[in-house]
């Protein structure tokens, strides 16, 4: 280790501050139901609530990682931390659903900031022997904090408030912010001399809004609405602008010649079209529970437990299976075994149990989601 700053103080630092990015997102889709009921939302305004953290996490995420060299990565990731609680603070005291968005959107801000960082840290803190199992625990923990956020956001809705969601990032990044000042070493690239294609992040970030935002309102205005034509016909001028200027710029964002690579460019559909389905499947799945079959919020979050657990356990083994009969098998069966649990979860009707209506497709999600990601 450098500086003779302690490994574990850092992996501890990665690990607690990735893991709000994760618990948020499995605990506050478990808790929509209470939040549409309380704040008395419609559909649309939920999907907000995700989309706009989505949003902004994903178009900022690569502006995070160049932040990260060019200013320090443990000063990145403490803005990040300390962004992501302050929002965190406003989602929990937030009166109405529109200030609980726009909190939203700033977490996923302070997301794109401290995710990239977390790994960056460990891959500059540690050396080359210890930077494998770094990496291998910082997964792992990941694994577990995921397979926590449905069950700890079903139980702070059911047994105090939704509230408690968004509070109870405060006193672990309180706790990482400490650890990253005081016990993990700053690190940059010296050597880069890439500037920050600010105007990139910003017409990417217009364009996927607009988009998102026409696709989301045409289900209650209508495709033909001249709100949801502007929108749409905005986000595809932003998206070709952002192209062009990527094109254009010496030092883009997002560098568009990795694109000729066939297999690059087929994963990035596949991924699309995958996690497309998938976040979908995730965001109505609870409010179904919830609203149609009377579970509990805790219920509700415990009926992910065996998606999640597949994914833990089974991705190891995935792993290996990449390595002795390539990447193509396992892309090709792991999407048509989830496929076929996105047809089991239209079998279940308003009668029978858990473990003979959701839990098969349950389990053929996430065993095909576990073939999946390693090879991805």
């Amino acid at each position: 280790m450098r500086r003779n700053y302690s490994g574990a103080w850092i992996l501890l630092s990665t690990i607690l501050g990735s893991s709000m990015a994760f618990i948020d997102v499995t605990a506050v889709n478990v808790s929509l139901p209470v939040i549409q009921e309380d704040l008395g939302a419609s559909i649309t305004q939920l999907q907000w609530v995700i989309e706009s953290y989505a949003l902004f996490l994903a178009a900022l995420l690569l502006v995070g990682g160049t932040l990260g060299d060019r200013f320090g990565r443990r000063r990145t990731f403490i803005w990040g931390i300390g962004l992501f609680m302050a929002s965190s603070i406003w989602a929990g005291l937030a009166p109405d659903l529109t200030q609980v968005i726009i909190a939203r959107a700033l977490q996923g801000v302070g997301a794109a900031l401290f995710v990239p960082g977390s790994l960056a840290l460990i891959g500059a803190c540690f050396t080359d022997d210890e930077r494998g199992r770094a990496i291998g625990t910082w997964s792992a923990a990941s694994a577990l904090t995921t397979v926590i956020g449905p069950l700890l956001g079903g139980f702070l809705a059911t047994n105090f408030s939704w509230r408690w969601v968004f509070f109870i990032n405060v006193p672990i990044a309180v706790i990482v912010i400490v650890i990253a000042i005081t016990r993990v070493p700053e690190s940059r690239d010296d050597e880069s001399g890439s500037r920050l294609d600010w105007a990139g992040a910003v017409l990417a970030t217009v364009g996927l809004g607009a988009l998102v935002y026409g696709l989301i309102e045409a289900a209650n205005l209508g495709f033909g609405h001249v709100g949801v034509v502007v929108s749409l016909a905005a986000g595809v001028l932003g998206i070709a602008a952002f192209v062009m200027r990527e094109l254009r710029t010496e030092h883009p964002m997002m560098p568009l010649g990795i694109f000729r690579s066939r297999n690059f460019s087929g994963a990035n559909v596949l991924t699309f079209l995958l996690y497309g389905a998938l976040g979908g499947s995730m965001f109505f799945f609870p409010l179904v529970l919830v609203q149609v079959r009377g579970y509990s919020p805790v219920e509700a979050g415990a009926a992910f437990l065996p998606f999640v657990f597949l994914i833990a356990t089974i991705s190891r083994w995935a792993g290996g299976l990449v390595v002795k009969v390539g990447a193509k098998l396992p892309l090709v069966a792991g999407p048509t075994i989830v496929g076929v649990g996105f047809l089991l979860y239209a079998r279940p009707g308003l009668e029978g149990s858990y473990w003979t209506t959701y839990f098969p497709a349950v389990v053929a999600v996430g065993f095909g989601m576990a073939i999946t990601i390693p090879p991805l």
